[in-house]
């Protein structure tokens, strides 16, 4: 999980994988152009790589090869384990801090 927490931690790597999310299966030609283009990260291909295999050692990305290409894939799997680590009273008690702070979701559940 410790390589989980390291992977996140870095912006560039979080961007890689908000691309991912926006258009998987992305070749390493095609995550440099998005992150150049869409995001103005001049990063050498070798660098993007280099954050595409540590978002692989997380378990956050998949690979897989057709002929010369190497297509790259989002696997949230690992981001599932981490919010079911805490109990799901944290998170019940999360949103009702939320429903407290804003009246009218109070308000719309005792009209329903």
């Amino acid at each position: 999980m410790v390589d989980i927490y390291r992977a996140i931690a870095d912006s560039t790597r979080r961007t890689i994988l908000d691309e991912l999310c926006e258009r998987d299966d992305q070749t390493l030609f095609e995550i440099c152009a998005r992150l150049t283009n869409k995001h103005g990260l001049g990063l050498s291909r070798q660098a993007v790589s280099q954050h595409l295999e540590a978002l692989e050692s997380a378990g956050l990305v998949r690979s897989r090869k057709e002929g010369r290409f190497k297509f790259h894939q989002i696997d949230p799997s690992p981001l599932e384990e981490i919010t079911t680590r805490w109990p799901p009273d944290a998170r019940r008690s999360s949103s009702e801090e939320s429903d407290a702070t804003n009246p009218q979701s109070t308000e719309t559940e005792e009209q329903s």
